[in-house]
């Protein structure tokens, strides 16, 4: 099966190393996504609230540039740098996820980037 790389126009290009995102099969695999602003490439706020609101705005991005969105994710892989972050990264999930919200799953994250709260890699419908 044929796959296409995507990239998204709003957001900085990604290293040699990964794509945002690969669509194959019907699905499209966003790559790992953090809260990280696309003008400045710093990290936004310093709460898990306004990081989780900044990676899903940039997975919307993603989503967008491959001709989807957020309502047709299916899966999704939270990684946390702090287990004690989950309530507030999930207070903030529901507000993007009211219904029907994608399987998810969670998991620690190896913290590489001072500040880092969140990533998330999801997997949506074309």
């Amino acid at each position: 099966m044929p796959r296409t790389i995507i990239a998204s126009d709003d957001l900085p290009a990604p290293s040699p190393y990964y794509s945002h995102a690969v669509s194959c099969a019907g699905l499209i695999f966003v790559s790992g996504t953090a809260g990280y602003d696309p003008t400045t490439g710093a990290i936004t706020g310093d709460t898990i609230q306004a990081q989780t609101a900044q990676a899903l705005t940039n997975i919307a991005a993603i989503l967008k540039a491959a001709g989807s969105s957020l309502d047709k994710a299916v899966s999704a892989t939270v990684i946390l740098a702090d287990e004690d972050d989950f309530a507030g990264m999930n207070a903030e999930w529901v507000k993007w996820f009211p219904v029907d919200p994608p399987a998810r799953q969670g998991a620690k994250l190896p913290v590489r980037a001072p500040g880092l709260k969140v990533s998330i890699a999801m997997i949506a419908e074309v």
